[in-house]
C-alpha cells in the first residue's frame, strides 16, 4: 500500500507545485528577508553569499522530494476534500517542518535559533499549505 501510492501521484500536481515552491522561494528569500535571514544567522556585517548552482537547484530538488512525499501521503490516508489537504498541509508545515527548522537551528552555528525559525516559518507554512492545495486540486 504504502509504494502503490507514489504510482498514483499527479505529476501535473507535482510540476505546478515544484513551480510555485521555486518562485515563492526566490521571492521570499531573495526579495522580502534576506536582511532578517542574514542578522538570524549573524552574517548581517558580511557582503551577501553569491548564488551558485547548488543553493538554487538544491532547494528545488529538496522540495520535489518533499512534494512527492505529500502527494503519496495523501494518497495514502485518503485525502478528499480541500479541507483535507489544507489540514494536512498545515500538520506537514508545523509538525515537521518547522520543527525540523527548529531543531537544525539548535546548535552552535545558529547564533539566534528562535529568529532563524521565525524567519523561515512563514516560508514553510504558506509552502506546505499552498502544495497540500495544489497536489489535491490537480489529482
Amino acid at each position: 500500500m504504502v509504494f502503490s501510492a507514489f504510482a498514483q501521484i499527479s505529476l501535473w500536481g507535482v510540476l505546478a507545485a515544484s513551480a510555485f515552491g521555486f518562485v515563492f522561494g526566490g521571492v521570499y528569500f531573495g526579495a522580502l528577508v534576506p536582511k532578517y535571514y542574514a542578522i538570524a544567522l549573524g552574517r548581517e556585517a558580511m557582503p551577501a553569499a553569491k548564488l551558485d548552482m547548488l543553493t538554487i537547484l538544491g532547494p528545488f530538488v529538496c522540495n520535489i522530494v518533499m512534494i512527492v512525499t505529500t502527494s503519496a501521503i495523501m494518497r495514502m490516508i485518503g485525502i478528499v476534500s480541500l479541507t483535507d489537504a489544507l489540514s494536512l498541509g498545515l500538520v506537514i508545515g508545523v509538525g515537521y517542518l518547522l520543527a525540523m527548522c527548529m531543531t537544525i537551528a539548535i546548535n552552535p552555528n545558529f547564533p539566534r535559533p528562535f529568529y532563524y525559525t521565525m524567519v523561515n516559518a512563514p516560508y514553510f507554512l504558506l509552502s506546505s499549505l499552498v502544495t497540500s492545495a495544489v497536489l489535491f486540486l490537480l489529482q
